[in-house]
């Protein structure tokens, strides 16, 4: 894709263009994958993998995609959108980036989308993404999952590579000023040197190694003392510099709530950037919420009780706390569980926060699909991405809820293995509040409070619209590069939605 083409939909006729991939690097053909934009507001990209979401970029912030962490305040965006609502049309393209002849986005064999720059003796690779495989759309087997852990990691390598590059381009060589980085003394934050981490960890072993966060691998650790700690290594793909690193710490340290993580410490030596918080031993809510064994262990009273902490961390995080903070990336994975079980929200790296009037006009509200669809997937035990209703992929959990609540008041949606601690009416009001979050109307849906509230007590509740469902009239075109067909998206199959608090 050269500059100043571009990416479209209309609505009014049906249409859209859309970037395919090669089947391989050696066959042009069209294959599996293909890059789109998608008519929800604002709008963001997205890859399909033969047909199913792969891949988003999360939505369009008026100069930067909200999914891309290495894109901070100061990028120099090479993108343009265009979303016109009266005739229901959209379209995205770039442009020549500065300083350079030339550049191309070109969607990979394997799924990546790549901006190459021309430095005149050959192409720089700019960005990559997806970068992580906890960004994807779940896979539906093993061997998918394996293929693309493997590719995640080759591709991390290759952008930690390219991000240090391009902060050297950037930035130029400020080396002596890093090195003399003095720890800065933030109320119950510790500073932790380098030595002590690496002694913690391990030196970073794999064995130690938890998963992978928004920013970069999290470690286990063991203090002398006993204690036991989780540590989050920042990539150099955050795009952080030493200030905003300092930043997020002050931001998260003033944080205190039962129901998120407790910020423990930091550590800071050369290009290293480090979070030090408390261990939750049980990992997080997707462990156990998506194994057939294991999800046993969380009944339905104590899948009630992770529904109402996560409610009441967010009531914190959008209300009471004295920052008004937006969780951008609430999702299982960032669910973590103590050892009762307690739910504590996780990776404020994507948070983004609110002050003054521009809280109080606009972010009063939980973000709806991400709240709503968070609750059904509790319930049900599944994953909104692979469930398919009946074996009809065209119907999935929000479809499925929707049948059950408007056919049976929504209990035969609840895990049929957890029948046995049932308790008719919670669920039954937990499905309906569900449905009320993932509403197409953003302002329809209710605010934290009063989900909290609707969930814990015995009141009438308001009667839900049907949420607008992914429906596909006709397989996309693979016969060119761009090509034109007829589908229709939902901005509820993205469990994404407007970026508020609401």
């Amino acid at each position: 894709m050269l500059p100043h083409s571009s990416l479209m939909y209309d609505l009014s006729h049906g249409t859209k263009r859309v970037l395919t991939s090669w089947k391989s690097n050696s066959d042009p053909s069209p294959g599996s994958f293909s890059l789109e934009i998608t008519p929800q507001v604002p709008l963001q990209d997205l890859i399909r993998r033969d047909s199913l979401p792969y891949w988003r970029t999360g939505p369009w912030a008026k100069t930067r995609f909200t999914g891309f962490p290495q894109f901070d305040e100061t990028y120099v965006s090479p993108f343009t959108v265009v979303q016109d609502l009266a005739t229901g049309t959209g379209s995205f393209s770039f442009s020549t980036l500065r300083n350079f002849n030339l550049s191309y986005i070109t969607l990979t064999s394997e799924g990546e989308m790549k901006i190459y720059w021309d430095q005149g003796k050959r192409w720089m690779h700019h960005l990559g993404e997806p970068e992580h495989h906890c960004d994807l759309y779940a896979e539906s087997s093993l061997a998918r999952i394996i293929v693309g852990t493997a590719s995640s990691l080759s591709i991390f390598v290759i952008l930690v590579v390219a991000a240090y590059m391009l902060w050297r381009y950037r930035n130029g060589k400020n080396d002596a000023s890093k090195n003399d980085f003095e720890p800065q003394d933030i109320l119950g934050v510790n500073f932790f040197p380098m030595h002590t981490v690496r002694t913690t960890t391990n030196n970073f072993s794999s064995l130690n190694k938890l998963g992978q966060a928004g920013f970069g691998p999290v470690y286990k650790g063991n203090l002398l003392d006993g204690k036991e700690i989780a540590v989050k290594r920042l990539s150099s793909s955050s795009g952080q510099g030493t200030e905003e690193f300092m930043n997020e710490i002050t931001l998260i340290s003033k944080l205190q709530h039962r129901n998120l993580v407790r910020l423990l410490g930091y550590c800071r030596e050369r290009e290293e950037k480090l979070l030090i918080s408390e261990f939750m031993v049980n990992k997080s809510l997707d462990i156990f919420l998506f194994d057939s064994t294991l999800k046993l262990e969380i009944d339905w009273p104590k899948r009630f009780d992770i529904i109402q902490g996560i409610a009441r961390g967010l009531l914190y995080l959008h209300r009471d706390s004295r920052l008004r903070v937006i969780h951008l990336d609430l999702k299982v994975c960032n669910i973590l569980l103590d050892e009762k079980m307690n739910p504590k929200i996780s990776d404020f790296g994507l948070a983004r926060m609110f002050q003054g009037t521009q809280f109080q006009d606009n972010t009063l509200r939980v973000a709806g699909t991400f709240f709503g669809v968070l609750m059904l997937e509790i319930i049900s035990g599944k994953k909104i991405s692979r469930f398919a209703f009946g074996g009809d992929e065209s119907k999935g959990l929000l479809a499925y809820a929707w049948e059950s609540w408007y056919e049976s008041g929504g209990t035969n949606l609840l895990d049929r293995d957890l029948d046995y601690s049932c308790n008719a009416i919670e669920v039954a009001r937990c499905v309906q509040v569900g449905l009320l979050c993932v509403q197409q109307d953003a302002a329809a849906r209710p605010n934290i409070l009063e989900v909290l509230s609707m969930i814990t007590s015995t009141t009438d509740l308001p009667i839900p619209k049907q949420p607008i469902f992914a429906v596909q009239t006709q397989n996309v075109e693979t016969s060119n590069d761009v090509s034109s067909s007829k589908y229709l998206f939902s901005v509820n199959d993205l469990t994404h939605s407007v970026i508020q608090g609401r």
